[in-house]
């Protein structure tokens, strides 16, 4: 029955806010309700309390339960620019959810999708469509920074520039801007990086690796920079040597590239910036004979679907999509009410999902 209740006052709330219950009209009787929703009718009464107590009723013996509700909630448009739709699942979520909000929120979401692989294609559609909701005078635009492009910098900046000049509200989801801006600072909320990083380097010590190389491809966002940082950090702590010679930059792919990642057997570990990065280089390690769970260890960021079926179970580094989605809109509507704020960084925490290609099997050693 308390679900019930609490859908009911939910019910009544949404209507008055959206005007279907309008500033000085009488709600029905609690009688008539408890019938219209087969419950009884004290039931009703205390839903009419918790209104009342809200503000958005006043109840009189004799005459009614009166709304005196009289600032419907304003519909916000926000135009949605998610490039990395098209190369992680962590976009999905977050895309998905942030659909999910703007139902129940009365939001507006423009989303035009740049959900396609081509990097070169995302550039192109990602410009077009911020163009476009400046055009359509968006109250607030989320933006998450194209990466895995030689020029990508140079369009981010381009971008915020246009939509800061527009005067549109801006949020970052999941990365920043390499280069920083003359304008200043801006609202974003992403993983906590730095600490993300130096958990994983923690991990892999805690399995008995000395060896800790870290794995990422050209023109990556800055927030796997932030991650080497945290795992630079946590294996100098841990007394490890850690140098430009454990940071590896390149194509997973390409075995010639590979074979010169240098593994101590039995002692190595190596994190990748992602699953997706970790998925290649645990195929090309093993073209190259490099056992993995017995000569390396190996972990990846996002905990892709797919991870946990490649042929070693992939480790990886869980963000907290929704909650990312949940607070984005929270900074957007926060900067349309007032521009002017301070800009905030979120940092959020996620968790290590822990699979078997961070376990050394003793047995193969």
């Amino acid at each position: 029955m308390r679900r019930k209740q609490l859908s009911i006052l939910e019910s009544l709330e949404e209507g008055i806010i959206t005007g279907v219950y309008k500033n000085g009209t009488l709600l029905p009787s609690e009688g008539t309700l408890a019938k219209q929703y087969a419950v009884s009718r004290p039931t009703i009464a205390k839903v009419y309390n918790q209104l009342q107590h809200k503000g958005y009723i006043k109840k009189t013996r004799g005459y009614g339960s009166q709304v005196i509700h009289n600032n419907a909630r304003l519909t916000y448009t926000i135009g949605l620019l998610l490039p990395g739709s098209g190369e992680s699942e962590i976009f999905t979520t977050i895309n998905d959810q942030i659909l999910k909000l703007s139902r129940k929120s009365h939001l507006s979401c423009l989303w035009e999708g740049a959900t396609v692989s081509n990097a070169e294609v995302r550039r192109a559609q990602i410009e077009h469509y911020c163009e476009h909701y400046i055009s359509q005078k968006v109250d607030a635009i989320l933006f998450s920074p194209l990466e895995r492009l030689p020029d990508a910098d140079e369009v981010n900046l381009r971008i915020f520039n246009k939509i800061t000049s527009a005067n549109i509200p801006l949020v970052l989801i999941d990365r920043g801007l390499k280069t920083q801006p003359e304008a200043g600072g801006y609202d974003i909320i992403w993983l906590d990086n730095f600490l993300a990083g130096g958990a994983m380097a923690q991990h892999l010590i805690s399995k008995g690796c000395t060896t800790i190389h870290f794995f990422y491809r050209t023109n990556s966002a800055n927030s796997v920079d932030l991650r080497l940082s945290g795992i630079r950090d946590k294996a100098l702590r841990n007394h490890l040597k850690f140098t430009e010679e454990n940071i590896y930059c390149g194509d997973p792919a390409d075995l010639n590239f590979i074979k010169t990642i240098k593994i101590v057997p039995g002692k190595t570990g190596i994190i990748c910036a992602n699953d997706s990065t970790a998925a290649v280089l645990l195929s090309s390690l093993e073209k190259i004979n490099v056992k993995i769970t017995s000569d390396c260890l190996i972990c990846g960021y996002d905990n892709m679907k797919y991870s946990q079926y490649l042929k070693y179970p992939l480790t990886s580094y869980l963000q907290p999509c929704e909650e990312m989605a949940n607070i984005s809109i929270e900074l957007a509507i926060r900067r349309i009410k007032n521009n002017q704020h301070i800009p905030m960084i979120v940092n959020v925490n996620g968790k290590i999902i822990e699979r078997e290609s961070t376990s050394f099997n003793k047995g193969e050693r």
